[in-house]
């Protein structure tokens, strides 16, 4: 460990002063323990609240209160179009047209949406490929839509592991798993960045294999939204899925989101799940038989806008507006950069713990995952108790997110600090 530990907080402190970003910290609440400002790391599970989230939700309330029904047209920002206040920017955090996204629903009831559509089983295309040890919404949306087939997952669910040692799955070994089951493949489907280890997998490479092999492609990006630069557009992405109150900032349980390429718009043979908000909005109050999908993705909406959840979302993408996702990316490599570094310095050989996340920047977002040898629970227990929120995993893993909107380079700092502190003892 280096002699010369302490010298770094100097480092962290001039890295903060020349940071473009450092003034949308100012923009959230950061929880208390015993009075302090804790050391917030857990943003790759719920999100800090914006300050702004209350005035947006309050503009709401008080249109209701004032406006009765009528807030639907006579609103601040009327209710009948309330998914349409957030497409230009969630379209930016995605690389995506404005027409290929929607907010709506739940990550998970959007899954299953998409899997009616896209998912399109026959006697011979009805595997899927998937990473091994999913979220387990991802897990339990996959067994149940293949059960909904009469499929056995057991046969139709590949989920490949890392090689043998190893705690991240190369992309080359992802291609050549979907090239060896082009024959039988009909989804491809990954979490962008892996919620346990934090891998960032390659999508462009991912659904490129895909198609050649005759299947489609499809990504959560729950744990990618707001950390990660994406171009699901121009990568020809099928479909793609979204919860926003990690990264997003939108709240427990906030509105979720979906996309859909423009290239499936037309196409009248996909199935799908229809509700009377995805109907065609000029017809959708004469109450017709027959559905009639608006145009875009917004044709898989079902139910009318959570517009008090919908708020807060808003809230929170302003602030994404103004830091925009090119710029944050480039502050979250330095901040989780500085945050390995650190935490090599303080354990070289990696005796009390081993980082799980790929070392290459390209291949993460801003979490940490920290396999810890011995004493994990305690240690943990421990810096919760010096001020730090992170994120406990079993078996012994501590996951830390520096999310670039609102934390700082001392803050960094501070935790490595604490954890060098706590291993000393």
């Amino acid at each position: 460990m280096s002699t010369n530990f302490d010298s770094y907080l100097a480092v962290a402190k001039k890295l903060d002063s020349d940071d473009p970003l450092k003034k949308f910290r100012k923009l959230f609440y950061f929880p208390k323990i015993n009075g302090k400002t804790s050391f917030y790391f857990t943003g790759n599970s719920l999100g800090l609240q914006p300050i702004a989230t209350k005035k947006f939700i309050n503009e709401e309330l008080s249109d209701w209160a004032n406006l009765g029904v009528e807030g639907h047209l006579h609103g601040k920002r009327p209710w009948l179009f309330y998914h349409k206040f957030s497409k230009n920017a969630l379209a930016k955090l995605v690389g995506a047209k404005p027409t290929e996204v929607v907010a709506m629903n739940q990550l998970t009831v959007n899954l299953h949406l998409m899997l009616i559509s896209f998912y399109k089983p026959s006697a011979q295309r009805f595997k899927i490929i998937t990473e091994a040890g999913a979220f387990s919404s991802d897990q339990y949306a996959f067994e149940s839509q293949l059960k909904l087939h009469n499929i056995n997952p057991k046969e139709a669910l590949i989920e490949l592991k890392p090689r043998a040692g190893e705690n991240n799955l190369h992309t080359e070994d992802i291609e050549k798993a979907i090239s060896e089951n082009k024959e039988n493949l009909a989804l491809v489907i990954f979490g962008a960045v892996q919620y346990y280890t934090g891998q960032f997998f390659n999508i462009k490479k991912i659904t490129v294999a895909a198609h050649k092999a005759g299947a489609l492609a499809g990504f959560d990006l729950a744990h990618a939204i707001g950390n990660v630069p994406m171009q699901l557009h121009k990568d020809q992405v099928d479909f793609a899925v979204w919860c926003s109150y990690k990264y997003l900032n939108a709240g427990p349980g906030g509105v979720a989101g979906a996309f859909v390429h423009e290239n499936h718009f037309k196409n009248r043979n996909l199935k799908r799940l229809a509700g009377w908000w995805g109907h065609a909005e000029k017809e959708r109050f004469q109450m017709k038989e027959q559905f009639v999908p608006m145009q875009g993705v917004d044709g898989w909406q079902l139910s009318n806008f959570p517009v008090l959840s919908g708020a807060a979302l808003l809230a929170s993408l302003e602030i994404f507006k103004m830091a925009e996702i090119k710029k944050l990316r480039e502050k979250s490599l330095l901040l989780t950069g500085f945050l390995e570094f650190l935490l090599l310095e303080i354990d070289p050989d990696q005796e009390n713990f081993k980082i799980l996340t790929p070392n290459d920047p390209q291949q993460r977002g801003c979490q940490l995952s920290i396999f810890t040898k011995k004493n994990g629970r305690q240690i943990f227990k421990k810096i919760t108790h010096a001020g730090v929120i992170a994120d406990w995993r079993e078996p012994g893993v501590i996951r830390v997110a520096p999310v670039p909107l609102y934390n700082s380079f001392e803050e960094v700092f501070r935790f490595a600090e604490i954890v060098k502190r706590e291993l000393s003892k």
